[in-house]
């Protein structure tokens, strides 16, 4: 018996491409996988709501508990977001012995260790392939592909908005607020932005990456995160004079101290594989002692590629109920140290308003001798009263590097500290 019972929650912007392909194309999947992947239930908030697909009659319920109730369903696709009541059901579908399919970043980064001991002790399996990369093949690399490499850092692009953004602000010398305009005109920004351009859908996803990559749950508390509402032209005009590009990075890191994960805007070579990647396109950079270093990149974002994740994890889960064996986890979590982020090294950026006059170099670099850091490399451009000043930093711990920018807000001739940004990539 091929059949496999399938309950959705959530009908929208992923749940919707899902439900369609998954009733449309039902004797085409079928043919390909030999699994005839039948849908019992649909749960919504809204059952009156207009929908871009046509659901057949007695599908939809707002009673959610009816979908992983339901008798005939043998494996749950939880794609409304959120953690709640999105979490309830997942662990309700889970103990029930019933697996999951979640595209739910939010959800498995703030429950991740909760949900995984779960699908554990039930021994069915809890897949979230596109939760991270969206179409992008990256949580079965990290988990089953990658297991036996000590990957060293994990780097990427992982929000679809602010690469648009950021993007257009190169390419087209946009303003950040022009530039935010154009994505939610086309659909690549949600009107409340604040999610992505804060970094907080990036922090998630890094959560997730970087324990993957690590074997240590990351609490998403740990992650710095940084958005990119203070990027203003003048600074991708600056980078781009300096050779490099500006990105919003998901960095995750392995040091013999402990482990980091941070998001925040960063200045990236320009003949860096991650410069290239424009648009709403995301892009995941990966460092092993055996592999070097690989690059998975595609549609990161949207209805249709998100949902081709969700059909891959669905097609392996059902597999895997007609085969009726316990399910080992494909992911283990061990203890490991979090590295607080003042004791990350960074290289700095640093654009100051400066009084044009004698001295005012020397006060800098004493600033900077103060607190520790080396000052790689001085540029001036202006003249007059005041002058711009770039200042670019060798590497140097974060909590240095803070007190050197916050000891220079007391000089005199430092009218302001415009823009602080990380430089990610090797010189300058």
């Amino acid at each position: 018996m091929s059949e496999v019972g399938i309950g959705i929650l959530g009908a929208g912007t992923v749940g919707g491409p899902v439900i369609k392909r998954l009733i449309n194309d039902h004797d085409a999947l079928e043919a390909k996988t030999g699994l005839s992947l039948t849908i019992h239930k649909i749960g919504v908030r809204d059952a009156a709501k207009q929908r871009d697909v046509e659901i057949p009659e007695g599908l939809l319920t707002t009673d959610l508990n009816e979908v992983v109730s339901h008798p005939d369903v043998q494996l749950v696709v939880e794609v409304m977001g959120g953690t709640d009541p999105a979490g309830e059901m997942v662990l309700g579908a889970l103990r029930a012995g019933k697996p999951v399919v979640t595209a739910n970043k939010e959800l498995v980064a703030s429950k991740g260790p909760e949900l995984i001991a779960a699908a554990e002790q039930a021994g069915v399996p809890l897949l979230f392939e596109a939760a991270v990369g969206g179409g992008i093949p990256i949580i079965r690399p990290l988990s089953e592909t990658l297991a036996g490499e000590p990957i060293n850092r994990v780097l990427g692009i992982v929000n679809g908005t602010t690469n648009f953004i950021l993007s257009r602000m190169a390419d087209a010398g946009q303003s950040y607020e022009e530039a935010l305009a154009e994505a939610q005109q086309m659909g690549f920004a949600e009107p409340d932005p604040s999610a992505d351009v804060s970094g907080a859908d990036a922090a998630s996803k890094a959560c997730i990456l970087a324990s993957l990559a690590f074997g240590t749950w990351i609490p998403v508390s740990s992650v710095y995160r940084e958005g990119i509402e203070r990027i203003t032209q003048v600074d991708i005009d600056f980078a781009e004079d300096l050779g490099y590009v500006v990105k919003l990075l998901a960095v995750g890191q392995r040091t013999e101290a402990g482990i980091s994960v941070r998001v925040h805007p960063a200045m990236v070579r320009i003949d860096h594989p991650l410069a290239a990647i424009r648009g709403a396109t995301n892009a995941i950079f990966i460092e092993g002692p055996s592999v070097g270093e690989l690059l998975f990149a595609g549609p990161g974002a949207g209805g249709e590629p998100t949902a081709t994740a969700v059909l891959g994890d669905v097609i392996d889960a059902a597999r895997e109920i007609l085969a009726g064996a316990q399910v080992s986890p494909r992911v283990r979590l061990a203890p490991g140290d979090v590295l607080d982020f003042g004791e990350v090294a960074t290289k700095w950026y640093i654009r100051l308003d400066v009084a044009d006059e004698p001295g005012v170099l020397a006060q800098i670099a004493s600033a900077f001798g103060t607190a520790e850091v080396s000052i790689k490399s001085v540029w001036q451009e202006g003249q007059g009263d005041e002058a711009t000043l770039l200042v670019v930093t060798h590497s140097a711990a974060e909590a240095k590097q803070r007190k050197a920018v916050e000891s220079l807000e007391g000089f005199d001739v430092v009218r302001r500290v415009q823009s602080i940004i990380r430089v990610e990539s090797d010189e300058v």
